[in-house]
């Protein structure tokens, strides 16, 4: 890595301040960035600056400040003016994945920024290949994918197009480590990256196995959380083949594969309680039931458990090189 980058002489910009955007401000102003926020709705211009400072809070109850609150809040502009973006060396955007939304989004930001400055995504669902058609210089275009809370995670996929430039991905990816991130660099831009290709897939299996009256949705919860759970934060999925032996998966592919589910559908159990506009402890019913009082309870012991995953993650680090290529 480059030792000589200095983060809080790179100015950063992030446009779209709702929870994750918020997030990942509050993560770029723990790395020492001063970090120009633009608010695109009157409701996000209006409550950022306190959610942010909250996130930092929460931040220095993990122990991840070395100065104030309110030093980390000096460093941040917060405006519905896309005019302040204009010293910013990358601007990250966080809008809602509609694809007219972020053109005018890019449009906005390219008109403001110079011809180099490194412009990026966070969605996790639009390749970057067809964004990056509505952005002037498209070589300087990529994905950078966070994790909620973006200060409290270390996850992040930086995610190449078919026009990108590996030089300005390379030099995004040296710079997320000092976001304290472990990051994987993908020269490919598959849809759905790493991360939601893996997970969507667990959530396919699982809905197949409640749907079909396999297992219960508690069956499977309990299933994932104290097998994978157990052990995937210090050693992934293929670091565990290796510690188990590799000799008798051959046969339990052979043997499990045609069993597994395959559908291109939207499972029917998910697509009823969207259909009924149920968002799970947002509305205090989803797969599960909640009181209101357990949906905040669930707020509450997620931000407990990432500051103690967090630091377990560090006592384990990870050291191969993660680029995928």
């Amino acid at each position: 890595m480059d030792e000589t980058i200095q983060t809080r002489e790179i100015s950063v910009g992030v446009v779209g301040l709702g929870l994750m955007g918020s997030s990942i401000v509050a993560a770029l102003l723990l790395a020492g960035h001063p970090v120009k926020a633009i608010a695109p709705l009157p409701d996000e211009l209006a409550d950022a600056p306190e959610r942010i400072q909250s996130q930092i809070r929460h931040g220095e109850e993990a122990d991840l400040l070395t100065q104030s609150v309110a030093e980390y809040m000096a460093q941040l502009t917060v405006s519905a003016d896309y005019s302040v973006l204009s010293d910013c060396q990358m601007v990250l955007e966080c809008v809602t994945e509609k694809i007219a939304i972020k053109q005018i989004v890019y449009r906005k930001i390219a008109d403001v920024v110079s011809s180099d400055a490194i412009i990026a995504s966070n969605t996790s669902a639009i390749p970057i290949s067809m964004l990056q058609q509505y952005v002037p210089n498209p070589e300087r275009f990529l994905g950078i994918h966070w994790a909620e809370p973006a200060y409290m995670t270390r996850f992040m996929e930086i995610t190449c197009g078919t026009e990108t430039s590996l030089e300005r991905a390379n030099w995004a990816f040296e710079l997320a480590h000092y976001w304290k991130k472990e990051p994987t660099l993908l020269r490919k831009d598959i849809r759905g990256f790493v991360t939601n290709r893996l997970m969507y897939a667990i959530y396919r299996e699982g809905l197949h196995l409640v749907e079909n009256g396999d297992a219960s949705l508690e069956d499977v919860d309990k299933a994932f959380r104290y097998d994978a759970g157990s052990w995937i934060t210090m050693m992934g999925i293929f670091r565990r083949m290796d510690y188990t032996g590799l000799q008798d998966y051959p046969e339990i592919f052979r043997r499990l594969f045609p069993l597994l589910s395959n559908s291109e559908q939207v499972p029917k159990l998910m697509q009823q309680l969207v259909d009924q506009q149920l968002r799970g402890t947002q509305s205090a019913k989803g797969l599960y039931d909640y009181t209101e009082e357990e949906a905040k309870e669930w707020d509450k012991a997620f931000a407990v458990f990432n500051k103690d995953i967090y630091q377990l993650a560090a006592r384990y680090p990870f050291r191969t090189d993660q680029r995928i290529g």
